[in-house]
């Protein structure tokens, strides 16, 4: 089964409906919950969901949002060797790092994200939601 970890703009898409993002993004997140691959979530896409949560429809709505996500996708560890990863790949994008250096440190096969170029020389391949969505379908 394919381990991905999701950039948080890719969970954004779905609980956004930022279109035209949202139709591939949520098709890749219905697949994780149909158990067709494991889906990972950096642990500081918590924190950034529930922020925006709150403020666009208050705290019940944000804790319902993080239950769903908890249900669906398992949380990467971002502890302080994954920050210390981060550092060192010396991007100009902090969280993208971040995000790259969780998705080494807990195994995953790919990033699910939409922008390639802010993973130079990623650890772990980042591919797009289609490209995700494929792998997943695929049996």
């Amino acid at each position: 089964m394919r381990r991905l970890l999701l950039d948080l703009n890719v969970v954004l898409d779905v609980l956004l409906d930022r279109r035209p993002h949202a139709e591939a993004a949520a098709a890749v997140w219905a697949a994780m919950e149909a158990g067709r691959g494991q889906g990972l979530l950096p642990a500081h896409a918590f924190t950034t969901v529930h922020y925006l949560a709150s403020r666009a429809r208050g705290a019940r709505f944000a804790r319902r949002t993080l239950e769903d996500l908890l249900r669906v996708f398992e949380v990467a560890p971002v502890d302080g060797a994954v920050i210390r990863s981060a550092l060192d790949l010396a991007w100009p994008d902090f969280e993208d790092a971040v995000c790259a250096a969780a998705a080494a440190a807990s195994g995953c096969e790919a990033i699910v994200g939409r922008d390639p170029a802010g993973f130079p020389g990623s650890p772990v391949p980042v591919v797009d939601p289609t490209t995700a969505l494929a792998w997943l379908s695929a049996r």
